[in-house]
């Protein structure tokens, strides 16, 4: 390897997700720049790098030099000191209080951050809360170099090592030392191999008992990211089988090494083994199914709760059922459909009511019926939805207040320990007789096992939502599996009102759930179209088109709060990421009045439309939530979204660190925008996309639309995905439980 040395002088790209740099240097007795290319861990422009890699000739950009090891120096010239505190790498430095700094401090700028902090009073403007924030932030900047050169001896790329010093924090080094595998358990992204590598490094033995129970906890707690609440005993081996052959020697030593750490897990309850019987041909056949604590906990408790509820039945009584539901119709304006006066039949009695359907089918209406029933017994009723934009819709469908489930259970900080817990809970329940929650095939297992753990004895549980759309991204199928137990009271709406009827999107939602193509004769209603196009660049340039100035001059649609574009996938050139690029260019271009901020490859500016992608319970924003970009502040290194709440916007202050987990929302997945509702879909339909092609997915993307849905494809990826009704299996017991 060759070695490098110079002061980066321009970034031209840089990617957060996988520290990838593209960027310019200046090496001394060299005239003109030089091009770097390769891993560098948060860069800035002015420090000195002295770089160990080699020369390359990029067939289109030339004579580059690719970076292999990577050490940072802080800079020594006053303009590279500034230009690196104002880089808004230091939280609460921007480019004024990084003149300000220079011009008092001149080259001690740095030692005096770092050892003197105090002395930052000497600068106007600057007070001691600034002085905490500026020295916390530089000191977890140094730190993290500290992790990136530790982990650079493993072989751990510095992308990996910021995202673990992210997640561990200060303690990193001394952590990874007692226990490499805890990155596995606790580092979101960071898998067994990583950790196996490093501590395969460290000299630990392959045969190494917490080698083997790293493995199965990682291929457990994978498996719930893929849905399943547990795995069976011999996936679950052969899976470990997979992830360590090859490099402990026999496949059957390796298998007796991994039942007896199974074993050892069972002992220590971090996982559980249960059964799973099941009746095959004359005889019966029983399955050991190995569930991660929490899950087998949670999955135990729905079922025991839900079947609790259920047979504890409160009757309400009333002279004329007859009387009481001409009263109701007249209340709500509406004359109720069959099913519709069985859901309210029913519910006088259930003590757990189950009530699905697909749009168009009166679930809204019902839900209104209801809630009049319940008001002529004074009873209180609580409204909840899983996210905030479905909890919005139910609480303007019903004009009653509806909070999300994580809002209802009250979802806090512990006082005095980290983490978070529901506040609402067996000990300190809820107050409701009726509780409804709306958009079920979202709620996961674990979320629905805190709900039920929150409901009072006595309270009636409605549980709305429709079976057919995708299930929840989190572990379960839970709508699913208590309407296929056929233990629980169910009613399901199937007339399609006469004002639906009308409508192509509800009738082609329909058609294409019971596996018939839709109607895409374009002149029929007008409100869904389906536009042939073969090639992937055609569809970007028409729904950019369409986005930017079709729709807009065609109905005035807003672009933004109006029109959203939907996609089964996230790579691809009609895929999320490149979807997002090329409408942000046509929706919000550059503009010298419009700030702008570049994290994790994403280029930020204000007037974005972004959303957010992972649960913040300190922020209160939540993975789907979507709002707008509406102003930079890169002095303090602060940035705030407005989010859409029941009456106006929120403006939530995000700092640098938090927007990681912010993305640009112009085009979205399919599954991230359940429980939405939009005022037109726009939804490429290709054979690029086709893993994706399932009728499930297309009919989840259909439903989301109110007043127009657009198809751009082939009529061929639409047949695709039409015939594939191919739900992924997750493994999951409930049902059985409730039997």
């Amino acid at each position: 390897m060759e070695k490098l040395e110079g002061i980066l002088e321009r970034i031209t790209y840089y990617s957060q997700e996988t520290c990838y740099l593209v960027g310019r240097v200046k090496v001394s007795r060299a005239r003109d720049l030089v091009t770097v290319v390769g891993p560098v861990p948060a860069p800035v422009v002015g420090e000195d790098l002295t770089m160990k890699g080699n020369w390359v000739v990029h067939p289109e950009y030339g004579r580059q030099f690719k970076i292999e090891e990577c050490e940072r120096k802080a800079p020594t010239s006053l303009k590279g000191i500034e230009r690196y505190l104002a880089s808004g790498l230091i939280k609460g430095i921007g480019p004024s209080t990084a003149k300000q700094l220079v011009d008092h401090f001149r080259e001690d700028a740095l030692r005096v951050i770092e050892e003197e902090p105090e002395r930052l009073l000497e600068i106007s403007g600057i007070g001691g809360k600034k002085v905490r924030m500026i020295a916390e932030s530089y000191k977890k900047q140094q730190e993290m170099q500290d992790v990136v050169l530790y982990f650079q001896k493993y072989g751990v790329s510095p992308s990996y090592a910021a995202r673990i010093y992210r997640q561990l924090g200060d303690e990193t080094i001394p952590m990874v030392e007692e226990d490499p595998y805890l990155l596995a358990e606790e580092v979101i992204g960071v898998g067994f191999k990583t950790a196996d590598m490093i501590a395969t490094k460290m000299g630990l033995d392959l045969h190494a008992p917490q080698r083997v129970k790293a493995s199965l906890e990682y291929i457990l707690s994978r498996a719930t990211e893929e849905g399943h609440v547990y795995l069976p005993r011999e996936n679950l081996v052969g899976r470990a089988l997979e992830l360590l052959e090859g490099e402990a020697g026999d496949e059957e030593v390796l298998r007796q090494l991994i039942f007896a750490q199974l074993e050892e897990l069972v002992k220590g309850q971090k996982i559980i083994l249960d059964w799973k019987k099941e009746q095959e041909g004359k005889g019966k056949e029983e399955e050991d199914c190995c569930y991660l604590a929490p899950f087998f906990f949670a999955e135990k408790g729905v079922a025991s709760r839900l079947s609790k509820l259920n047979s504890r039945q409160i009757t309400l009584e009333t002279s004329s059922l007859e009387v009481e539901l001409s009263d109701i119709e007249k209340a709500c304006g509406v004359t109720l459909a069959e099913r519709q006066r069985e859901a309210l039949e029913k519910a006088l009695e259930a003590g757990v009511l189950v009530l699905t359907g697909g749009p168009g089918t009166g679930k809204t209406t019902t839900i209104k019926a209801l809630l009049e029933l319940f008001k002529r017994f004074h009873l209180e009723v609580l409204l909840a939805a899983p996210t905030g934009r479905a909890a919005k819709r139910m609480a303007e469908a019903t004009g009653r207040e509806a909070k999300t489930i994580h809002r209802l259970l009250e979802f806090a900080r512990m006082e005095g320990e980290g983490g978070f817990h529901f506040k609402k809970n067996e000990d300190n329940p809820l107050k409701a007789h009726v509780v409804i929650v709306d958009e079920v095939s979202m709620v996961d297992i674990l979320l629905m096992y805190n709900l039920l753990k929150a409901l009072p004895g006595g309270c009636k549980l409605i549980l709305v939502g429709d079976v057919d759309q995708l299930p929840s991204v989190g572990p379960g199928n839970v709508l699913r599996d208590i309407i296929g137990s056929g233990a629980i009271p169910v009613t399901r709406l199937e007339t399609i009102f006469r004002q639906a009827r009308g409508s192509s999107i509800i009738v082609n939602a329909h058609r294409i759930n019971a596996g018939e193509m839709p109607f895409t004769k374009n002149e029929a209603a007008g409100d869904f179209f389906f536009m042939s196009k073969e090639e992937p660049a055609e569809i970007l340039q028409v729904i950019t088109d369409l986005c930017a100035s079709r729709l807009p001059k065609y109905q005035k649609y807003d672009p933004l709060e109006d029109i959203q574009v939907l996609t089964p996938m996230h790579r691809t050139l009609i895929g999320v990421e490149n979807l997002n690029l090329n409408l942000q260019e046509r929706l919000n271009p550059p503009s010298n009045r419009k700030q702008e901020l570049k994290i994790g490859g994403i280029t930020f500016r204000q007037g974005d439309k972004v959303m957010q992608v992972k649960n913040n319970y300190d922020l209160e924003v939540f993975n789907g939530d979507i709002g707008r970009l509406t102003y930079i502040d890169r002095e303090e290194g602060q940035v705030i979204i407005a989010y859409p709440d029941l009456r106006s916007y929120r403006e939530v202050i995000y700092n640098m660190q938090d927007m990681e987990e912010v993305v640009l929302a112009y085009a979205t997945s399919v599954h991230k925008s359940q429980g939405s509702e939009y005022r037109v879909v726009i939804l490429p339909v290709s054979t690029q996309h086709y893993i994706m092609l399932q009728r499930n997915l297309l009919y989840t993307a259909v439903t989301r639309a109110r007043e127009m849905v657009i198809l751009i494809g082939t009529k061929k990826a639409l047949a695709m995905a039409v015939k594939n009704n191919k739900v992924q299996e997750r493994y999951t017991l409930l049902s059985s439980r409730l039997q």
